[in-house]
């Protein structure tokens, strides 16, 4: 089929490429002028892993195009994936302006018949404005079927989650809308693609057919939001339990496996730290509760998520000034920007929240990650020190701070950092480490809900 994506941030530029990469012919439209010409020139604006590969390769074979010609490439269209994007207003609720533009834009462009598909989130019922708004706006006569298909796709991870899916949901009010997906997606289903996260074909690279759920549209549009506050609600669970552990005295990390080794509930997400971040889990789960508030539900239990999350900062700030005393005019090197590894985005990063604290405070920060450099340059001050290596934030720093759990800072040659270190001391905002591995090399360190480890007598072999 002829897909047209409406909006080329993260969702639309990886669900285009990938949809080229199944054999779709694509192309991506959006307003932005500068971001469409550094992807025709073959420039890709945000990190994701094989994302570069899998556009250059789509690009080259024709089956992937870049536009600002919005019209055009609605017209060429069977069907028009909606990607826009729905940020929070000032309540919470997400804004759909961009989806209402777009949604009259199709209408006024379009004629014969259009397969409309809803990948943005948006709040349930959305799917009946946007039906609304095509027939009114409509001046051709066209022909439009809706839908409602959420994306599950991690930042990091987004190449191979659309891929190796767990599920497929399509809303739908109609046949003609469900037979559109399931061709779209029948590569996928059936496995017929060669993975380019392992480039192999699917049946060598640990593929399962996913769960393919047809429902409304309505019930598709609740299951994103729904589906996102659960995960959140994970993570403040897991906070709250370290939380009672460190009053008790346990470990947080041994009382919330025994938890998770239960399959009814799982180990992903129960994890302490420093609590979510980014944009989709805090926009979704205000954008839910102000969902649920215009239905005439109080949802408490979600509230108290939020408030749980909005606290673990200030408590890691407040493990730091027991282990410093007076934070002022010290300093400290920080691991970690990203909200999240294997991403450069810095949007509500819990990372650059910490980090925006610590300058309040006047301290002198040494900072490193391995992606977000770049897009944090932006928005400190000059007088962060941008380092080029794990090891060089140590250089006098009267501690160390991991702010996110890249696997690049288990692999950092910590007994060199230790001797660059003023004080030998790390608060370990993710439970990267556990306290032992620090300790038996000379390190103070201090976890989330893991407690604390003195330092034990360094061996020789690792003094060297």
């Amino acid at each position: 089929m002829k897909l047209c994506i409406i909006g080329a941030g993260y969702v639309g530029l990886t669900t285009g490429a990938c949809l080229a990469e199944i054999g779709h012919p694509v192309i991506v439209t959006d307003c932005d002028q500068a971001k469409i010409a550094a992807l025709q020139r073959g420039e890709i604006p945000i990190y994701e892993e094989f994302l570069d590969a899998v556009v250059a390769r789509n690009q080259s074979a024709g089956r992937l195009q870049f536009t600002t010609d919005a019209p055009a490439a609605i017209e060429a269209a069977d069907a028009i994936f909606v990607c826009v994007g729905t940020p929070p207003d000032h309540d919470g609720k997400a804004n759909l302006a961009a989806v209402e533009r777009v949604t009259r834009q199709i209408a006024e462009c379009a004629t014969g018949d259009k397969l409309i598909i809803g990948k943005s989130t948006v709040p349930v019922r959305t799917a009946d404005h946007i039906r609304r708004t095509l027939a009114t706006y409509t001046r051709s006569g066209a022909r439009f079927q809706v839908a409602s298909n959420p994306e599950f796709l991690r930042e990091g991870t987004g190449i191979f989650d659309f891929f190796h899916p767990d599920r497929i949901v399509v809303g739908c009010d109609g046949e003609p809308a469900a037979a559109g997906l399931r061709e779209i997606y029948r590569p996928v289903v059936e496995g017929a693609f060669h993975c380019p996260c392992h480039d192999r074909p699917a049946n060598q690279c640990g593929w399962r057919p996913p769960v393919w759920l047809e429902t409304s549209t309505t019930s598709a549009e609740l299951i994103k939001h729904a589906a996102n506050s659960f995960l959140s609600l994970k993570i403040s669970y897991a906070n709250a339990i370290a939380d009672i552990c460190e009053l008790a005295g346990a470990d947080a990390l041994a009382v919330l496996r025994g938890i998770g080794l239960d399959h009814r509930i799982g180990e992903a997400f129960l994890r302490p730290g420093l609590g979510f971040g980014g944009f989709c889990f805090p926009k979704d789960l205000s954008a839910f509760l102000e969902i649920a508030a215009e239905l005439g539900y109080d949802f408490r239990l979600l509230r108290e998520v939020q408030a749980i999350n909005a606290e673990r900062v200030e408590i890691f700030l407040r493990k730091l000034r027991e282990s410093l005393w007076v934070l002022e005019d010290k300093t400290l090197g920080v691991l970690g920007l990203a909200f999240k590894p294997g991403t450069d985005d810095i949007r509500l990063s819990p990372a650059m929240a910490v980090v925006q604290a610590l300058l309040a405070r006047k301290m002198r920060l040494r900072v490193f990650d391995p992606r977000a450099m770049e897009r944090a340059r932006r928005e400190l001050p000059a007088e962060v020190i941008f380092c080029d290596s794990p090891e060089a934030v140590a250089e006098q720093a009267e501690a160390v701070l991991i702010l996110t759990e890249w696997p690049e800072f288990r692999a950092a040659v910590w007994p060199r950092m230790k001797a660059r270190m003023l004080r030998p001391l790390v608060l370990d905002g993710r439970n990267l480490f556990r306290p032992d591995e620090l300790a038996r090399l000379g390190f103070e360190y201090v976890g989330l809900g893991a407690g604390a480890a003195a330092p034990a007598p360094l061996p020789a072999a690792a003094a060297r």
